[in-house]
């Protein structure tokens, strides 16, 4: 594309990475991605179209597809080869963990409803917001377990081996890219193996 046609957006991308970095972004953020599950959800549920069997099978569908997508957002988009402003950001959230680094807030509620959109063009629209609203549960879960990784000590060991996990990456950052799970990194290969020490005589 060319320099002139991209001139408007570079203008909106510096305010845009100032506002993401702020606590009161996060805090919106937060409250923004658990607020869309919820109305794509009851949305879903008021239609009144569901049918158990297969609004659980949708269920499962949903946290499998957002499993996904985190895992693809963090290799391909936060940690890819290119330079674009999501790669910028995350790597400033790898040299400040504690800092408040997040998508503008109000990204994440329009992605999901375009992708509500897009899951209505094959499915019934009962069916699509629930899927599109199990998907955003995910995201929100995502958010809320990241920073919660980040500044709470969790005294349960299999939480403090789900902590460890992400430590590790931020120590080996072409590892495990799952947060919520660790799913793609095992199917992948990307789950980092530590290395085996040498036997000492």
């Amino acid at each position: 594309m060319a320099r002139w046609a991209l001139a408007p957006f570079q203008g909106l991308m510096r305010p845009l990475a100032q506002l993401s970095t702020t606590r009161l972004n996060l805090r919106l953020g937060l409250s923004a991605d658990s607020l869309t599950a919820a109305v794509l959800i009851l949305a879903a549920i008021a239609d009144g179209g569901l049918r158990w069997p297969w609004a659980l099978l949708t269920v499962a569908l949903g946290l499998w597809v957002f499993s996904f997508i985190e895992y693809a957002a963090h290799r391909w988009l936060f940690h890819g080869r290119h330079t674009g402003p999501f790669k910028r950001g995350h790597g400033h959230h790898h040299l400040d963990p504690l800092g408040y680094d997040a998508l503008p807030f109000f990204l994440p509620p329009l992605f999901m409803g375009a992708l509500a959109g897009l899951f209505a063009l094959v499915l019934p629209v009962d069916y699509a917001l629930l899927l599109a609203g199990v998907v955003a549960a995910g995201y929100a879960a995502y958010g809320i377990s990241h920073v919660l990784i980040h500044v709470h000590h969790f005294k349960s060991p299999r939480l403090q081996r789900w902590v460890a996990f992400h430590d590790e990456h931020h120590r080996h950052a072409d590892k495990n890219f799952g947060v919520t799970s660790s799913l793609w990194d095992v199917i992948l290969g990307t789950r980092y193996q530590p290395k085996a020490r040498p036997a000492s005589h």
